[in-house]
């Protein structure tokens, strides 16, 4: 082939890259190691970025070896899309030639098809590049490739699938305005010629039709769909509907024109102009009556072999589409007597045909992922039908009287009859399909399986929840009947599987059971159900019990509190012993402990008068794992915090002490046995935490606004409870084991996370404090001595909420202005300002460091931010030149490539500018601030527009530039010319009428709307992608 105007290579250079390419792909050079590999191919990566990778294009293609061959295809894609800026334009109409000229060739040679993908997808690149513009290169492209490689011979199988490539191509080009509607135009021009190449290939007979033309005929139909009007497509639907069909009818069905058939119209419902339920009557009704009469066969095929094949899925498939496009339509008309014209039934029978189907598949025999994997694509159906029915038309699709209100009754009873029953049958499979098979059974499955079989039983639940919306009390009566049914017929030795699953379908339901009193969930709790249980052994139902106590824990605070110590169990202690029971257990401590936990947390009240139960439970805790007492202890807080202040005393005392104690132990046993030791210190500290959380109160004290004489003389009997020498000494005993743990392991990352969990814990805000409740300077002064040890994300995070505690927000103060924090606390940060910017800027100073640890980064410019915001005037009493070495590491952090870590710094610049210039005590230090540090924070901003940050980062620089100009508006002018004009400004595609439309739009207007916009523009231009979608659909708002 002539092609003069490509690089000619002498035949050596051709064969030595031929020989790297067989080198790195064929079997033969199978033991090549994966260093060579990857030398290999960044080899051949390099050859193809020189300009003379163009004369490589024809010789590979002209090789006989299949991997070359695909290289030269390769080749000529990546030299067009990427490297066609140097490509000399007055011979792009000769490569259009060529590249026609190639792929005819290519064609008529037999290549395989992923080397005729790869020239068809270098043709569409060409044309996006010849195409658009007022005066195309390359007009109707199309409709002219196609009739060309037509009269080379091309068959209609090739065609169709690079007619495929032509419309995936345009979609995913990235085009913007004019260029973009060009070339849909040039896609809607070329549609008829498409859509009858597809007709002529599907509507030939089943004993003509090829079955590689059909499948490429209806992939290109897929590819052609969101293209495609709705006039074009309609015809095609009965034709689609006939391929579903066996031919003759009696005939088996063939999956190799069934299967792409459907997957043509599940793209149809989803992604043509009838998605979102249009064309009811030519493509619903069609669907609905072909299902009526075939559907039904193809299952019960499937029932009958036990087997789920190809057809049967892709039907599967095809239900589930249809169900999605239509789900309206099935909710409006599940009762209507409209005839379908095309058919004598009714819609209400069709819709009914189509839900009994779908309903078959929901509940295939067998067990999913096992023995069919069909059934879960059918539950997202419902949850849209639940939704459908509660604001479906019924009485659209009739022509009753206007002035007939009691057929409308008496016709919406009846559909409410059928829904009823149609999800009533829904529960009855979903139950059976999640019942766990026999021990010797699931012993034969595999990890996987299992996990797969839970994540299903998970997936039901969200459908059965749709479900109890539609059925209400009558769906939990069902299970509990059945659970009654099964407890009162089983017999030793009988497996509790069944129970187990209805179990698991009450449970599931728990998010949309109202907060009410229950005659079914009284049965469920009372001895009827929870009475029969197993309280040894067979542990998978009693996990599912202990989990639904858990669940329900809320719902136990609609029982009255009418038993005593010395009265008959109420339904509440009946579940607390129920859960009690199972905590010795290793398999079922953890269900048990959690779900004791949620009981206890959500029934403080009711539970306080048992409290001397739960100190026997405490008294037992020996026989419980250290790994599940932090919870345990938990829920008995929780019961304590509903005492009398004074009357927490005691039992608080009796179960930290001994936590207290052991963590003393630990630390002086720490050097004998190290690994032992840290391990139950960790316990020990989750033991504290659990405790601490527990005697949180669980009312959001942020949400009161006026304090009541009760609350305030609660205030002070807890005042006077923390003052109890009893609480003080626990109070040190505790601080003193903590602190002694900070300075033994404070670097170790185990004993670390404990230990935050803890200091969240003890610490609080002073409407949050309890009898245990540590104060946050202390404890802050334990953070910067772990943070001079170790500095980690964890111990700043820290830091920036003991500084909120140290100023907390006011709630109950006749003034609406907050006064400023107290001389304590100003103290307290006088004292760990210095030590934190010390050991943080030591480090972050290090070459790379800021880099390689982008969460230390964040943490310590939030907590700056924190600072700034309670303490602002801290920052002015600091030793000389901390100000300033830690405003120059906050001005290298704009650089940063990581977003949250330049982030955050830009958020504490901006907070630390807007409160010292808003302070008339700090007037003085503002300007000083801004004379060292105003030129090079507006440096960093304008080179990060220019391309140094990452443009996601683009927001937070744009904030921190709209309150520099809001502040200094004057010096911002001077800085952006000074800064944006000179000669070793970080070279960008930005000219010099940008930069100045950019320095105008910013100072010529203080909104931060217009300093918004015109930084995207800039850092568009700056960046070279102005005029392209992904550059406007990228800009981050």
């Amino acid at each position: 082939m002539l092609a003069n105007f490509l690089p000619a290579l002498n035949q050596a250079d051709v064969h030595q890259a031929a020989q790297l390419i067989q080198q790195a792909y064929l079997p033969a050079h199978a033991h090549v190691s994966s260093d060579d590999q990857r030398r290999l191919q960044q080899e051949l990566f390099d050859i193809q970025r020189r300009p003379e990778a163009w004369g490589l294009v024809i010789p590979f293609l002209e090789n006989p070896d299949p991997n070359v061959q695909f290289f030269g295809a390769h080749t000529a894609q990546v030299k067009i899309a990427r490297d066609w800026d140097s490509f000399p334009q007055e011979n792009a109409s000769q490569l259009r030639d060529l590249m026609l000229e190639l792929t005819s060739y290519c064609i008529l040679s037999g290549r395989n098809k992923v080397i005729l993908r790869k020239l068809f997808v270098a043709i569409a690149s060409l044309a996006l590049k010849l195409a658009p513009g007022s005066s195309s290169q390359w007009p109707d492209w199309i409709v002219s490739s196609v009739k060309f490689l037509s009269s080379r011979g091309s068959a209609s199988e090739h065609l169709l699938d690079y007619l495929s490539i032509v419309a995936e191509e345009v979609e995913s080009a990235d085009l913007l305005g004019p260029a973009k509607m060009q070339m849909q135009q040039s896609l809607l021009d070329a549609s008829p010629m498409v859509v009858q190449a597809i007709m002529s290939s599907i509507t030939q007979s089943r004993e003509q039709m090829k079955t590689q033309e059909l499948q490429s005929a209806l992939k290109c139909l897929q590819a052609w769909m969101p293209v495609l009007r709705g006039s074009d497509i309609t015809p095609l639907i009965p034709l689609l509907i006939a391929l579903l069909t066996p031919s003759p009818p009696e005939a088996d069905f063939d999956e190799s024109v069934f299967v792409p058939a459907s997957d043509a119209i599940q793209e149809l419902t989803s992604r043509s102009s009838l998605a979102g339920g249009a064309g009811i009557s030519t493509l619903t009704d069609p669907l609905l009556v072909w299902l009526d009469a075939w559907g039904s066969r193809i299952l019960q095929s499937s029932l009958s072999s036990g087997f789920v094949d190809g057809v049967s899925h892709s039907l599967c498939k095809l239900v589930v589409a249809l169900g999605d496009h239509s789900n309206t339509y099935f909710a409006s008309n599940i009762t209507s007597p409209v005839t379908v014209a095309i058919t004598p039934q009714t819609r209400s029978h069709l819709v009914q045909s189509f839900l009994r189907l779908l309903l078959g598949y929901t509940g295939l025999p067998g067990y999913y992922g096992i023995d069919e994997e069909e059934s879960e694509m059918t539950l997202g159906f419902w949850y849209l039908l639940q939704e459908s029915l509660w604001s479906a038309d019924y009485n659209s699709q009739d022509e009753e009287d206007e002035n007939a209100p009691p057929k409308v009754e008496e016709r919406e009873k009846d559909q409410w009859a059928v829904v009823t029953a149609v999800f009533g049958e829904l529960v009855h499979v979903l139950r059976r399909k999640i019942v766990w098979p026999e021990k010797s059974v699931l012993s034969g499955w595999a990890k996987d399986q299992v996990d797969k079989f839970q994540v299903y039983r998970r997936d039901v639940g969200d459908t059965l929840l749709n479900a109890y919306y539609i059925l209400r009390n009558d769906m939990l009566g069902y299970y509990l009947n059945d659970l009654q049914v099964r407890l009162t017929s089983r017999r030793d030795g009988d497996g509790w599987e069944e129970i187990e699953a209805s179990l698991h379908c009450i449970m599931s339901v728990q998010e949309g059971v109202p907060l009410d009193d229950n005659p079914h969930l009284r049965q469920l709790f009372g001895s009827e159900v929870l009475g029969c249980l197993p309280t040894t052994g067979s542990d998978r139902v009693r996990r599912t019990m202990l989990g639904l106590l858990g669940t329900y824990s809320s719902w136990f605070t609609t029982q009255s509190i009418t038993s005593t110590p010395t009265s008959s169990p109420s339904l509440l202690m009946n579940a607390v012993s129920y859960v009690a029971a199972a905590l010795p257990e290793p398999s079922l401590c953890c269900s048990a402990a959690n779900a004791l936990r949620d009981l206890c947390d959500a029934n403080r009240l009711a539970l306080a008068p048992h409290i001397s139960a739960f100190a026997e439970l405490h008294a037992g805790l020996i026989s419980i794992p250290d790994t599940e007492k932090s919870k345990v202890l938990q829920s008995i807080s929780s019961v304590i915090q509903a005492l009398p202040p004074e009357e927490e005393i005691p039992p608080i005392q009796a179960i930290v002490s001994p936590v207290v104690e052991k963590l003393t132990q630990v630390l002086h046993s720490s050097s004998q046995l190290p690994e032992e030791a840290r391990a139950m210190a960790i316990v020990q500290l989750q033991t504290l935490s659990g405790v601490a959380k527990g005697l949180t109160r669980t009312s959001d004290t942020l949400l009161i606004l006026d304090e009541t004489p009760e609350e305030h003389a609660e205030a002070e009997r807890l005042h006077r409870a923390r003052g109890d020498f009893r609480m003080v000494k626990l109070r040190d005993d505790m601080f003193a084991a903590v602190r002694n743990t900070t300075n033994l392991w404070s670097t170790d990352a185990s004993v670390s996370d404990a230990l935050s969990d803890f200091f969240r814990s003890i610490t609080s805000l002073p409407s949050d404090t309890t009898l245990l409740s540590l104060p946050a300077g202390p404890i802050l002064e334990l953070i910067c001595i772990a943070c001079q040890r170790q500095l980690t994300a964890v111990w700043l995070s820290l830091a920036s909420m003991l500084v909120i505690q140290l100023d907390p927000p006011t709630l109950f103060s006749s003034s609406t202005l907050k006064s400023g924090p107290d001389a304590e606390a100003q103290g307290v940060i006088a004292n760990a300002l210095p030590s934190l910017l010390q050991t943080s800027l030591t480090m972050l100073g290090q070459p790379k460091t800021m880099e390689s640890n982008p969460d230390i980064v964040q943490g310590f410019f939030s907590c700056m931010d924190t600072v700034a915001k309670h303490f602002i005037v801290a920052f002015y009493k600091l030793p000389l030149g901390a100000l300033d070495a830690l405003m120059q590491c906050a001005i290298r952090s704009l650089s940063l490539q990581e977003r949250y870590s330049l982030a955050a710094a830009c958020t504490f610049l901006a907070t630390l500018i807007r409160l010292t210039a808003s302070s008339d005590e700090l007037n003085d230090a503002s300007t000083a601030l801004i004379q060292v540090h105003g030129r090079p924070i507006m440096h960093a901003i304008l080179c990060g527009f220019a391309g140094v940050a990452p443009r996601s980062a683009a927001p937070n620089l744009i904030e921190l530039l709209s309150m520099v100009a809001l502040k200094y508006p004057a010096e911002t002018r001077a800085w952006m010319n000074d800064i944006l004009f000179a000669d070793d400004f970080i070279p960008s595609k930005a000219n010099q009428d940008a930069k100045k439309a950019f320095v105008q739009a910013v100072v010529g207007s203080r909104s931060p709307k217009r300093t918004r916009e015109a930084a995207q523009q800039f850092t568009l231009i700056a960046r070279g992608l102005e005029g392209s979608s992904f550059g406007y659909a990228t800009v981050s708002m």
